[in-house]
């Protein structure tokens, strides 16, 4: 009899805590998030592992609002927590737009971008001024050279003794959607 319940009961777990990612989503997807986590040594959870796959699914940043509509099955308060935590991981990056709607992004919005994580993630956006998505910019040689000039122009026009942590650039039109 104990055995029938409990069983019944980790069915019940199964079917509520480990639901699928999205309807569109490509199982390849989810391994590649499975490793990523594992890679950076953050602990597996269904949680993270939907948010992040549901980031890398998409090849524009999402808001938390969107990642919710995506993963309906998680509270606010445990969508918060997934993302900062892959945020402080450095496996998605935060981008703060002028509407102070926060996206995240995995920083591989190319699918055919290699880089691992956390070291893709100072690079210019592209916000789209009538639907407010937001795109990542990532052709790294460029990225790279902007970064350069960028520092370099602070170097110059400030001087010394200033140093930047962290650079964000934001390029604002309308995207290929909108503009037509």
């Amino acid at each position: 009899m104990h055995n029938v319940i409990l069983l019944a009961s980790c069915q019940f777990m199964k079917n509520t805590f480990a639901s699928p990612v999205s309807a569109s989503s490509v199982p390849s997807e989810r391994t590649r998030a499975e490793n990523m986590l594992r890679q950076a040594q953050v602990r597996v959870t269904d949680a993270r592992l939907n948010v992040l796959s549901t980031l890398l699914e998409n090849h524009r940043a999402l808001s938390h609002q969107e990642v919710q509509d995506a993963q309906k099955e998680l509270d606010r308060v445990t969508l918060y927590r997934a993302l900062d935590c892959l945020t402080g991981a450095g496996l998605v990056h935060k981008i703060t737009g002028d509407d102070r709607v926060f996206r995240y992004s995995t920083g591989n919005e190319l699918p055919s971008q290699t880089a691992a994580p956390g070291i893709q993630h100072q690079h210019a956006h592209f916000k789209c001024s009538r639907c407010s998505k937001v795109f990542c910019l990532d052709n790294e040689p460029q990225t790279s050279s902007l970064k350069e000039q960028l520092q370099t122009t602070l170097l110059t026009t400030l001087g010394k003794g200033f140093q930047n942590h962290d650079i964000e650039l934001t390029i604002k039109g309308w995207c290929a959607d909108c503009s037509e």
